[in-house]
């Protein structure tokens, strides 16, 4: 295999895993609430809540391009970024480069306040709340309804954001983003030999991040 066919990992199967669970939960979570479906809405909720802390975990102990620490970039660093994508020149980075590492803190931020505050809900009446509802005033829980409402509008604008980059990417730079997220793989010439790492999934720090996120909503649900 030639290194303008060979093809390395970029994304490791739980991150793509998170990825897109994540966008089908948001998607549902949306549905059921208009749809008043909320016992449905509450079990995707904790799901999401499982899934988010295991993310949170994946983002110290996993592979390179899924940790945290990786993301973490100056300000000269991005707006140097953003200078060169204006500019028009573009080279895939190895993982997040610095406008979506932004992108990943945003999202991730919003939904852990929606998934927070939905905890705590109470609705006008008192008949429909949160697992850990009980354990806030009424009062407490109204307020907690209306961060709620307000944090996934601003998730979902952040969502658009996230797409409307990904079309920029595939029409200006002609750089398919969706494909690697799939996928988990691009190719290797695109890339300097520096940059690529190991990101084939270590299935035991996999299992210990999905006990933690297992007794973080078994621990919900036993306060609750």
């Amino acid at each position: 295999m030639t290194e303008e066919t060979r093809r390395v990992i970029v994304w490791d199967g739980a991150v793509r895993l998170f990825h897109w669970a994540t966008v089908l939960l948001v998607a549902s979570m949306w549905w059921t609430a208009e749809q008043g479906i909320m016992d449905w809405h509450k079990r995707m909720g904790l799901t999401l809540v499982a899934l988010l802390v295991f993310r949170l975990v994946w983002g110290v102990i996993g592979p390179k391009t899924a940790r945290f620490a990786a993301m973490v970039t100056g300000p000269a660093v991005l707006v140097g970024y953003v200078k060169d994508l204006l500019a028009g020149r573009h080279r895939p980075h190895f993982g997040h480069n610095p406008v979506g590492s932004l992108s990943v803190f945003a999202m991730l931020a919003a939904l852990a306040v929606q998934l927070g505050t939905g905890l705590f809900t109470v609705d006008t009446d008192g008949l429909e709340s949160g697992p850990l509802a009980s354990l806030i005033s009424f009062d407490a829980g109204r307020q907690a309804a209306e961060i709620h409402e307000i944090s996934f509008n601003v998730l979902f604008t952040l969502i658009c954001l996230h797409v409307i980059a990904i079309a920029v990417y595939l029409v200006f730079f002609k750089d398919n983003l969706v494909r690697p997220m799939v996928t988990g793989r691009r190719a290797a010439a695109e890339f300097r030999e520096a940059d690529v790492s190991d990101n084939r999934l270590p299935w035991v720090r996999f299992l210990i991040a999905a006990v933690v996120a297992v007794a973080a909503v078994y621990g919900i649900l036993t306060v609750g």
